[in-house]
């Protein structure tokens, strides 16, 4: 089981999450509506659900960066204009749209801990490191 850290300043949309993906069997180990929280948590997760625009501003793409260089952990964005994910952190794995669907959110957390080996939804887009360029799902 991978733990992972929501860094969403929303909570109702936030706590939504934590409830979908730890009834699906993931593990929640924290949840942050800004940069002091995520890094606060970021020793904990292996992967990180990252929204673009938080309490202190369009901070997501630069906490997602850090978490990513700093702590190895693997980044999904959660952003309804994927056009503000600049810088994209190295550890990317892709995207998903808001709103997102219960079902969008665990085959993305399926996909991102190694329980599936791909994802079949229009809110999920994926990114091909190698280049920076993105792919979508299957």
């Amino acid at each position: 089981m991978s733990s992972i850290l929501i860094v969403e300043d929303e909570i109702f949309v936030a706590g939504d999450m934590e409830r979908v993906l730890e009834e699906a069997g993931h593990q929640v180990v924290g949840v942050a509506a800004d940069r002091r929280g995520a890094l606060e948590a970021a020793s904990q997760a292996k992967i990180a659900f990252v929204d673009v625009n938080l309490r202190d501003g369009k901070t997501g793409p630069q906490i997602a960066c850090d978490l990513s260089r700093d702590y190895g952990i693997r980044v999904v964005y959660v952003t309804a204009n994927p056009t503000q994910i600049n810088p994209q952190a190295e550890g990317a794995i892709g995207y998903i749209r808001k709103p997102f669907s219960e079902e969008a959110i665990v085959a993305i957390a399926d996909y991102a801990t190694g329980k599936s080996l791909k994802v079949s939804s229009p809110e999920i887009n994926l990114f091909n490191n190698r280049n920076g360029s993105k792919t979508t799902s299957e």
